[in-house]
Parts: structure tokens; sequence; C-alpha cells
């Protein structure tokens, strides 16, 4: 049975500053770094001596998460564009206040894959769902049996819907509000042959018993960006 392991990156630095994420190329911060390492833990617990491929959004706080990955598994990180967090435009790296007074709703219906939200470049979500899918589809393409794919929040979500076979024509009103460092847990069974969702935002590496501090970095923006 394939196992993916799909890992949205920690706490950076935009999310510290209240900037909007998407395309903005912010870094891990320093507690990001300390929440990668849990997560590399986990994995490493679950995985063991299997082999794994590691595949990450090319945005230096995927590609720092999935460097931690890839030092715990000694295995190199394959980078694709196409992974990265859906692009607000002009509204990236602007304060999240910029972004709240210039918003266009998503309405309640309509194309609502195809709407816009205002800022200037801004991707709409049937962009990000035209990316996504290929790029599942390509990683699902290698035979190994056990994957992590290091992405972002609202990118993740589409990206459970894409192994689920959902129709892109559906995704317009399906989404699972991912937390900033969370594991989620995909897993191909080959006597049914059926796409399972076996955990989902998986936070509890996040936690730091000892002092019940809650590790846990907010979203990206969008109210649903990573």
């Amino acid at each position: 049975m394939r196992h993916i392991y799909l890992v949205t990156h920690p706490e950076a630095q935009h999310h510290v500053d209240g900037l909007v994420g998407g395309w903005y190329d912010s870094e891990l911060t320093p507690r990001g770094h300390r929440q990668a390492e849990r997560i590399a833990d986990v994995l490493a617990s679950r995985i063991g001596d299997q082999p794994v491929e590691i595949y990450s959004s090319d945005l230096r706080r995927t590609a720092q998460t999935a460097e931690h990955l890839a030092q715990r598994f000694s295995v190199d990180v394959r980078t694709d564009p196409r992974l990265r967090e859906r692009t607000n435009g002009e509204a990236d790296g602007r304060p999240q206040a910029w972004l709240t007074e210039r918003r266009i709703p998503l309405p309640e219906s309509g194309n609502r894959l195809a709407h816009h939200d205002g800022p200037a470049g801004a991707e709409t979500r049937l962009a990000l769902v035209n990316r996504l899918y290929p790029a599942l589809a390509d990683i699902l393409s290698h035979p190994a049996e056990t994957q992590i794919i290091v992405s972002h929040g609202s990118a993740s979500s589409y990206l459970i819907l894409a192994w689920l076979g959902m129709p892109k024509a559906a995704t317009d009103r399906a989404f699972f509000p991912l937390t900033s460092g969370s594991i989620t847990t995909l897993r191909r069974n080959d006597t049914h042959h059926s796409h399972q969702v076996i955990t989902l935002n998986e936070t509890h590496h996040l936690y730091d018993l000892s002092t019940n501090d809650r590790r846990c970095a907010a979203p990206d923006g969008l109210g649903e960006a990573g």
C-alpha cells in the first residue's frame, strides 16, 4: 500500500509579521525550524527505514521544512513550483488588513472556482486546481510506496481533493482548513483500490507538553492559505 504524508510548512516569518503569504517568499522562524524538526521526528518514527521520496513547493518556507526531512531520511528533495500556495498577486507580502479592505468576497453560488478576489495578479481557485491536480498525478506516477509532500495550507487542501479523485468542478465548495505544521496521512488500499485519508491535520507534535505551549503557526492569509 502506498502512503503519502502531506505536510504543511510550520511557522514562517510572515505569520509573525501579520503579512499575506501566497507567493511571498518568507522563511521559517526559529520556532518554525523547531516545529519542522518535530515533524521529522514523527515521520521518522512511522516510516522507519523504508525508502521515501520527498517533494516540496519551491518557496523557502516549504523548502526549509523539506530540508529538515531530507536530512533525517538522507534523501534529496524534489522541488516543484506547482506545489506553491495560491498567489494573492499584489497583496502578497502586504499587511493582512490591506487585503481585507480590498478583497471581493467569494459568492455563495455561481462560478466560484473562477472568482477573482480583487488584487491584481491574484490566482483564481480554478488556476490553483489546474496546476495542483497534474502535480499530484506526476508524483503518483512514481512507483515509490512512501512519499512526503511539503506544501501550504490551501494548496494541501486541494491536493487531498485530487487524491480522492474529486472532479475539479466539485472543488468549489469542498475545503479542509489545515493548520500550519500539520501532517495528513493518505493511503492507497490495494485490496479495495481505494484512496483513503487516514489522519487529517495532525498537530499533536506542535504542543510542548512540559510548558503546555501550543507550538502552532497561523494560516498564511485569505482564510485558507499556507
